[in-house]
């Protein structure tokens, strides 16, 4: 485990957790059910995180897919690989004018020395685009308030960490509340048996198949290259299905209960030791409630044909996001997965 910031010495993890102890008392984190404060002991040690500091402990999931989930309220940064949190750190997003977009991002561009082009070739270290119009997480300043101009700014020696352990389509939600990740087995929509078995076999032939060079492993863009983007909307009752940045299938969806709000649910497909299961991340944003995710994703059925379709297409890492806002080009990046934020389309 790391525990530090750029500019101190590390701390040990219990002096980190004597300290947040000392103060949760009266420090219930804005942005976070109270429940997810009252299971996790560390949360107390990240509630009283200081600017630029940051925990990182990669060992608690050594592989699998990454997701990140940034606070607004809080100003703190989570960061999941298959479900299990590996990391968490202070950021500063958009101030006043410039506030950070609410919505689920996928990772568009990943640059170590990028410049800013619009604010005076501003140095941007380990830059990871999420629109193409300007926001983006990157080294940056760290005062404990919203200060960017619309990018999450995190400390350098972090954004070294998690540049390390992402890829192209890595999914980044920035929402005004969410919940601890959960683990959701074989419900509903996509996750038969037939599906199951197509994901193995599509994973049997790539292992078959010649695997990249060390240098081509080493670039993240390799890493997400068969990942699917899908979003199912409850507003249009469509599922829509992005690859490599083009829309690759639409097909409509029944709704259960369609009267009961669906709420605002990522998942992230993973396998683990041969267990095809989603992770799912409820969030709250753009007056959207968290949804609840073994229900949400149970009352969405789509064609036998569809589900046919879609097993051909999924592999570990693939995302689908399910809201009940309309999902129309105006509310996606041009190139790739969706800004759920009518005013920050690009």
């Amino acid at each position: 485990m790391i525990q530090g910031t750029d500019k101190t010495p590390m701390l040990s993890r219990r002096a980190a957790l004597r300290l947040g102890t000392s103060v949760f008392g009266g420090l219930a984190l804005a942005g976070l059910m109270p429940a997810l404060a009252q299971t996790d002991p560390d949360m107390a040690a990240i509630a009283a995180m200081k600017p630029g500091e940051f925990v990182w402990y990669p060992e608690r999931a050594p592989e699998g897919f990454v997701a990140i989930v940034v606070s607004l309220p809080d100003q703190r940064a989570y960061v999941y690989r298959n479900g299990i949190r590996i990391g968490a750190t202070t950021v500063s997003t958009g101030k006043e004018g410039h506030q950070t977009p609410v919505g689920v991002f996928t990772i568009l561009e990943k640059d170590v020395t990028h410049h800013s082009s619009i604010y005076n070739e501003a140095s941007m270290p380990y830059t990871e685009r999420l629109t193409w119009s300007g926001v983006a997480l990157h080294a940056g300043g760290l005062p404990g308030y919203p200060s960017s101009h619309g990018c999450i700014h995190l400390p350098i020696a972090f954004a070294k960490l998690v540049f390390g352990v992402t890829h192209y389509g890595t999914p980044v939600i920035v929402a005004d509340n969410h919940s601890q990740p959960m683990d959701v087995l074989h419900p509903g929509l996509l996750l038969t048996a037939d599906a199951d078995k197509a994901i193995q076999a599509a994973e049997a032939t790539a292992k078959a198949t010649p695997g990249p060079t060390a240098q081509e492993s080493a670039n993240a863009a390799e890493l997400g290259a068969g990942a699917v983007a899908m979003v199912v909307s409850g507003a249009d009752k469509t599922l829509t299905v992005m690859k490599g940045g083009d829309v690759a299938f639409t097909a409509p969806v029944t709704i259960r209960d369609p009267q009961t709000p669906l709420g605002n649910v990522v998942y992230v497909l993973k396998n683990t030791n041969g267990d095809i299961a989603w992770t799912a991340f409820a969030y709250e944003g753009n007056s959207v409630q968290q949804g609840k995710p073994a229900n949400a994703i149970d009352r969405i059925t789509v064609a036998p044909d569809a589900n046919k379709t879609l097993a051909s297409l999924l592999v570990p890492g693939s995302t689908m996001l399910v809201t009940d806002l309309p999902a129309h080009p105006g509310t996606r990046t041009d190139e790739d997965f969706v800004i759920m934020d009518h005013e920050a389309t690009s």
